[in-house]
């Protein structure tokens, strides 16, 4: 079983999916580093060189090929899978995403995502980089927009959604790790 944590860029997908998977016992992928290894170079240098459809293609056959294929050791049960901001925007991904997993939205506000990504290297997430250069406001206003338009596809992949406002990464890995047991039941660590 693969659970799947989606939402926009800066939500926490990576962080709480270590976290997750420590208190699961069970490996942890990053979608995007393991499609950054698969190509031998960076999501931004992809966006920019070959474009988002190209990445879009790539990111599917390789969401497939993790979840379908199960390439996790054959002695690990489960998986939790940090999905990129923009992979259920793709309706071969969502599909895939949506039977295949157990998928949690990791739902922020507009403020919080923002604030998360003002921590970052603009031209670490292509998506925004024109708008960062522009300032705050503008980068606000983006995300904005963005996230309005990708918020039904995260809700329409999603089996749960969590807030992610004002709690930490380990209260968001435990509050998870609670709710998935109604859905799998889930090996105990050792």
């Amino acid at each position: 079983m693969t659970i799947s944590l989606t939402g926009f860029m800066g939500c926490g997908k990576s962080s709480v999916g270590q976290r997750l998977a420590a208190l699961l016992c069970c490996p942890f992928m990053d979608l995007d580093s393991y499609i950054e290894d698969a190509e031998g170079e960076s999501v931004s240098r992809i966006f920019s060189s070959k474009g988002e459809a190209y990445f879009r293609e790539k990111e599917a056959l390789a969401l497939n090929a993790l979840v379908q294929k199960g390439l996790v050791s054959t002695a690990a049960t489960e998986l939790v899978l940090a999905l990129g901001g923009g992979t259920v925007t793709s309706g071969e991904s969502a599909g895939i995403v949506r039977e295949n997993t157990i998928c949690i939205y990791l739902k922020a506000s507009a403020s919080t995502l923002a604030a998360n990504l003002s921590k970052d290297v603009p031209a670490q997430r292509p998506l925004l980089s024109e708008a960062a250069a522009q300032g705050e406001e503008a980068m606000m206003r983006q995300i904005s927009l963005m996230l309005e338009k990708r918020d039904r596809a995260y809700m329409n992949c999603a089996h749960i959604i969590i807030d992610t406002d004002g709690k930490s990464i380990d209260e968001i890995a435990e509050i998870i790790a609670w709710e998935i047991k109604s859905f799998h039941p889930f090996h105990a660590c050792p």
